[in-house]
């Protein structure tokens, strides 16, 4: 797992910083006709926690929503109501999240020397270090991929036989996902392939190494409708 010293000088990490969050769920998992980015809890919704984490981190990056267009009048109308003002640019979703991903780098100016953080709209308890820390290695190696080491034991299905793969050896990927814009830009020029299941695996089709930043496993992705009451337990606990 890498760290960074965040004390290290590179010219990288004073470039130009964007976060593009992804938002492109429905609420079918979660039980709802609402999807589970507008889901409310403490007082915000679940996106509106999701962009503070980032507009309120020391890299303060230039966030870009990136939604379905159908939803684009709804979020408007949440964000009236609950007095929501952060700054972001708002851009149309595509077909899966490649394309969605792909629709918010087109948002940003081919810069060689931004950072660009890709983050799922629904994990809003993504801690300052993890923030901060992804932009950082980022910056010195090319990318960071925020992942945790798994708690429990993992077996691999191959052709109907399981078999026990070595449980330190293993990762679970989280968000963000960070990467300096020349690297990603290439990357996302590939055609879409289903294999593409995050930013990573785009960006590992090029044959670049993926480095490893600390996750957290209280960096929960909402998913199912006990997560929402999960996550308010470790807002409470955190404040």
């Amino acid at each position: 797992m890498t760290s960074a010293d965040p004390t290290l000088h590179n010219p990288y990490f004073a470039s130009k910083k964007y976060v593009i969050i992804v938002g492109g769920g429905t609420g079918t998992r979660m039980q709802s006709i609402v999807p589970k980015q507008f889901l409310p809890f403490s007082g915000k919704t679940v996106l509106m926690h999701t962009i503070n984490a980032f507009s309120t981190s020391a890299v303060t990056p230039e966030i870009i929503l990136v939604l379905p267009s159908a939803y684009h009048a709804f979020w408007k109308q949440l964000c009236v109501e609950r007095q929501f003002i952060t700054p972001h640019q708002l851009v149309a979703g595509g077909e899966t999240r490649f394309h969605s991903v792909k629709n918010g780098l087109d948002a940003i100016d081919d810069n060689i020397h931004a950072l660009i953080a890709v983050h799922d709209a629904v994990r809003p308890l993504t801690s300052q270090f993890i923030i901060e820390n992804s932009y950082q290695i980022a910056a010195e190696l090319g990318n960071a991929i925020t992942a945790v080491k798994s708690r429990d034991s993992v077996r691999l299905m191959e052709n109907g036989v399981s078999k026990s793969l070595l449980r330190d050896n293993v990762y679970l990927v989280q968000t963000p996902q960070t990467f300096q814009s020349a690297q990603l830009k290439k990357a996302y020029r590939q055609a879409y392939n289903v294999k593409f299941t995050d930013d990573a695996s785009v960006v590992e089709e090029l044959g670049i190494k993926i480095n490893l930043s600390e996750g957290d496993h209280r960096n929960i992705k909402i998913t199912f409708p006990e997560d929402i009451a999960i996550a308010e337990m470790l807002l409470r606990d955190c404040s």
